[in-house]
């Protein structure tokens, strides 16, 4: 796949074709995630929609630049959102995309679009928008399923440095000093369409996290909450995903032309 430099860091991406004019769907992966791990639900999405895509692998995922730094601090996602994603946009000159964002990726596309950044839509599955007890101790979980269980192996067919990938993210969230962390305060800068997306047995997050974006953001929002789903709607349950956020894009994008 090729690479673009944006905020100083090399960074794999994959782009995909689309009807002109349409606004482009911009993918922001999970915590743990990669442009290989969405599977082809970015592609259906594209596909069915008639509207351009792009993922890409930020820094550290993937086989984007390796990290350097030996942690990251707990702005991490401020600093995806308000330095890392507007640099990567004006390189490959997209502009008032739809983000699509899961997890960390749904975080970073708030903030993004809350600090006033151009955004047409934002469809988040599972965002996280403060911290709760019950992510803390999935996290933990995590960890020990890192080091004890095949967690490392099966991260290492997505990422170039495995390890280093996990424990960025997962160092980061069980920081003390993250406990604190809150979002809430980008909310109410958000005017454009939202969908918010969660499984109703997602071990990362309650929908107390849909119920603050869907009372603070400016915009109409749409909250959709799936049953038998876990983390990852378009994993657990990928046509009741597919479905709602098709609907969703197509009334922001408008309908395929042919």
């Amino acid at each position: 796949m090729p690479h673009v430099t944006a905020a100083g860091r090399r960074l794999e991406y994959e782009t995909m074709d689309g009807e002109p004019g349409k606004p482009v769907l911009v993918f922001l992966h999970e915590g743990l995630g990669s442009i290989r791990q969405w599977r082809d639900f970015p592609a259906r999405l594209a596909r069915e929609s008639g509207c351009p895509a792009l993922l890409y692998n930020r820094y550290g995922y993937g086989d984007s630049e390796r990290l350097a730094e030996p942690r990251r601090g707990v702005r991490f996602m401020h600093d995806e959102a308000l330095e890392a994603l507007p640099a990567l946009l004006a390189a490959l000159a997209i502009e008032a995309p739809i983000l699509v964002g899961h997890s960390d990726g749904a975080s970073i596309a708030l903030i993004h679009a809350g600090a006033g950044h151009a955004v047409r839509g934002l469809a988040v599955m599972a965002p996280h928008v403060f911290v709760e007890d019950l992510s803390l101790r999935s996290i933990e979980e995590a960890k020990r399923q890192f080091e004890t269980a095949d967690l490392a192996a099966r991260l290492g067919k997505y990422h170039r440095d495995a390890k280093k990938t996990f424990y960025l993210w997962n160092d980061v969230w069980l920081d003390p000093e993250f406990r604190s962390w809150n979002i809430e305060e980008y909310l109410p800068g958000i005017r454009c369409p939202v969908m918010a997306m969660q499984g109703r047995d997602d071990p990362y997050g309650t929908m107390a996290q849909l119920d603050a974006v869907a009372r603070q953001v400016r915009g109409a929002c749409e909250r959709v909450e799936l049953e038998a789903c876990g983390h990852s709607p378009f994993r657990d349950q990928p046509e009741a995903s597919a479905t709602a956020l098709l609907r969703f894009i197509r009334s922001v994008a408008g309908p395929r032309s042919s």
